[in-house]
């Protein structure tokens, strides 16, 4: 087993850390800030937009089971790449389309996806997802960590969350961790 990291932000980490964690390979999903000009934001700072933070989740997988051009392919598919600091009814520049690249191999690979990507017409405008090398990573509050796991019935769970995991499911079935599929 060798596990490795990634770093990625597409919109409320709430979102990102529930498909993650339906997938085969990840080890774990931790949600967090990265990118900003403060240490140790906390929630509050960082939904100012005033920080430089962005919403982000910390995923570490095993690359024998599941490698990180994979992840990226579910990264894009799960959020809209193509708004600049928005996704859906959340604005600002904590919620823009991010990639935290851990070493070149990694930027490499971003690069090669979005040329795909992009190549390929999948979205109707282009992707504008940023991708830098990986900042600090300062982890969110516990109550934001887990957070669909421990609130499904949540009403932004069950707006937002839930159909991105039905997509997921869909479109990415044989990626989902056996016990996601048999609650599926």
């Amino acid at each position: 087993m060798t596990i490795r990291k990634a770093t990625l932000g597409g919109g409320c980490f709430w979102c990102l850390e529930a498909v993650f964690q339906s997938l085969a390979g990840v080890e774990s999903v931790l949600s967090g800030y990265a990118g900003g000009s403060i240490a140790n934001p906390t929630y509050q700072q960082i939904c100012t937009g005033t920080t430089g933070h962005a919403e982000v989740v910390r995923i570490e997988f095993d690359d024998q089971v599941i490698d990180y051009e994979t992840l990226l392919d579910v990264f894009f598919a799960t959020h809209d790449p193509t708004t600049r600091d928005r996704q859906g009814a959340d604005v600002g520049s904590q919620y823009r389309s991010v990639i935290f690249h851990h070493d070149d191999g990694q930027r490499a690979g971003a690069e090669a996806v979005i040329a795909r990507l992009n190549g390929g017409r999948i979205w109707p405008a282009p992707i504008v997802t940023q991708i830098e090398p990986v900042p600090t990573f300062y982890p969110a509050e516990g109550y934001h960590q887990n957070y669909y796991r421990r609130y499904p019935t949540q009403g932004y769970c069950q707006a937002v969350i839930a159909p991105k995991l039905a997509k997921l499911r869909r479109s990415f079935r044989d990626l989902v961790a056996d016990e996601e599929r048999r609650s599926a």
